[in-house]
């Protein structure tokens, strides 16, 4: 069995699909692999499913879906000559469990070379480091089930999903710019630094691609907006990390012409 969450919901068993059309079925079945190999209890699937307003046939209803599921998984194990639903999808004490291997669910895949990734990173391998984190972003196809509407549990997942995918990104960029690759860079920062007009991590390294390109002036303009943005919206200013940045880029800290790691990193300490 195959399950994609990083983007619409996907579930194929031998290649056929097994993605049920009912809202409420994905939802489960998407909660599910987010937990693969983990025990979804019935009061946590209640609650994604009805919020704190379940109805009073709640748990015969989830049951239902759970076969429902079940009959899906089946039908394509079957016209492969393999059995064995309750196999894939086990009832336990409590709850139920989607039994595949990590490596069966995108999300799994992500973390794993998220991880190599950022391991990579540490060691300041960073080509390989860019290498593995852009195939970590390459498993998304879109926002995080983004054909399911999403109770409380779920909810909470996606937002994981979508700061760790956040994370990735910056971590990639980071790599990057650390292999000297600023001008190729400023493109995607300059769209990224206006979809997140107030994070701070994508600004800054905006604000060194532009300064290595030769343009100290639009880096310096790129602090300002981020600063107006933060005092309209929150009432504060920049971090100090970010001021210490600022204050180089008009003195053209020469510092900042160099990718060498230390260096970097003790100026934005």
């Amino acid at each position: 069995m195959q399950i994609k969450v990083l983007g619409p919901v996907e579930a194929k068993v031998n290649g056929r699909s097994v993605t049920p059309t009912a809202a409420k079925p994905r939802q489960i079945l998407a909660l599910l692999a987010l937990h693969s190999g983990q025990v979804v209890s019935v009061p946590t699937l209640i609650e994604e499913l009805w919020g704190d307003r379940p109805p009073r046939s709640a748990r015969t209803t989830l049951q239902t879906y759970i076969l429902q599921l079940r009959k899906l998984i089946g039908d394509a194990l079957s016209a492969s000559g393999a059995t064995g639903a309750k196999e894939v999808l086990v009832t336990r004490y409590g709850g139920y469990l989607l039994d595949v291997p990590p490596e069966a669910v995108d999300v799994h895949e992500f973390d794993r070379l998220a991880r190599a990734g950022q391991q990579a990173s540490e060691v300041e391998d960073y080509p390989s480091a860019s290498r593995l984190l852009r195939q970590a972003l390459d498993m998304w196809r879109g926002p995080a089930v983004v054909d399911v509407r999403p109770g409380m549990p779920l909810g909470i997942e996606v937002v994981r999903l979508e700061e760790a995918r956040l994370g990735v990104l910056e971590s990639r960029i980071d790599a990057e710019l650390r292999m000297g690759k600023h001008k190729a860079l400023l493109s995607e920062l300059s769209v990224l630094t206006v979809q997140n007009p107030m994070n701070e991590n994508l600004c800054a390294q905006y604000m060194i691609s532009l300064f290595r390109a030769g343009r100290q002036w639009q880096a310096l303009d790129a602090f300002k907006a981020l600063r107006n943005t933060l005092i309209e919206e929150l009432g504060v200013e920049p971090s100090s990390r970010l001021q210490t940045l600022q204050h180089a880029i008009l003195t053209s800290d020469p510092r900042l012409d160099s990718a060498e790691t230390r260096q970097l990193q003790r100026l934005l300490a």
